[in-house]
C-alpha cells in the first residue's frame, strides 16, 4: 500500500538534506531517522531512579569536579 502525504516545500528541502544518497527514497529516509530516534530498550525504572538520585546529588553539591576525579586516578 502506498500513501501520499503533503509536505511544505521547506520540509521537503530539509528531508532532502537528510538523505544518505540521492536515490534513497523518502520512505527509507524517514524510517532510518525514526529507527535512530526510537530506543528499542527503554531505561528500566531502577535506572531512571538512579539517574534522578544522581541529578539531585549534583544539584545539592554532593559531587566532585571531573578534573579532581581524573587527577586522583592519574588519568
Amino acid at each position: 500500500m502506498v500513501t501520499t502525504i503533503q509536505l511544505q516545500p521547506e520540509t521537503k528541502s530539509r528531508l532532502d538534506t537528510l538523505k544518505t544518497h540521492p536515490r534513497e527514497s523518502y520512505d527509507e529516509t524517514l524510517n532510518r531517522i525514526m529507527d535512530a530516534l526510537i530506543d528499542p530498550e527503554p531505561l528500566s525504572e531502577e535506572t531512571l531512579q538512579r539517574i534522578e538520585e544522581s541529578v539531585a546529588d549534583m544539584r545539592a553539591g554532593r559531587g566532585r569536579p571531573f578534573e579532581e576525579y581524573v587527577q586522583e586516578r592519574d588519568l
